[in-house]
Parts: C-alpha cells; structure tokens; sequence
C-alpha cells in the first residue's frame, strides 16, 4: 500500500465514522425533541389543571362569602323580630294600663 492508498483509506474510515455519528446524534437530538414535545403537553396540561383549580377556587370563595352572608341576613331577621316582639310586648302594656 502506498502512502495514496493509506490516506484514502483514512479518509474513507473517517467519513464512515462521521457519517455513524451524525446518525447517533441524530436520533439523540429526535429523542430529546420527543421530550421536549411530551415536556410541553404536560406543562400544558398542568397549566389547565392550574387554571381550573383557580376557578374552584374562585368558585367556592363567591360561595363562602355568599354563605356568610345568607348568615348575616338570617342573623338580622332574628334581631328585627326580636326587636318587634320587644315593641310588641311594650304596646300591649302601654295599651293595657
């Protein structure tokens, strides 16, 4: 073998190795765009998990302050009517007298 032969022959090995490593690299970088892709839908989904669970939240906050006040009001009505009772009893015994 002359020293031609022996540089093609390095040439040609180097090129074949080239060629197996651009494949590896890209079926890596297919891989890591696979996860990138599946990375991207679960942080999607977990924004709209995110989202809703802020709109629960919302939700039973309304209901809550809705609640509290269904309590105030219910509160009220106890005291209008025991302030008419008093005013009641209090017209019976002025009228009696």
């Amino acid at each position: 073998m002359d020293a031609n032969e022996k540089t093609l022959n390095l040439f040609s090995t180097r090129v074949r190795q080239m060629i197996l490593q651009f494949k590896e690299t890209k079926t890596a970088c297919q891989k890591l765009n696979e996860q990138v892709e599946e990375k991207n839908a679960q942080i999607k989904q977990l924004q709209e998990q995110l989202a809703q669970a802020q709109r629960d939240y919302d939700s039973l906050k309304m209901a809550k302050m809705i609640e509290i006040t269904d309590g105030d009001i219910e509160g009220a009505k106890k005291r209008v009517q025991s302030l008419i009772r008093d005013v009641d009893k209090c017209i019976t015994l002025l009228s009696g007298k």
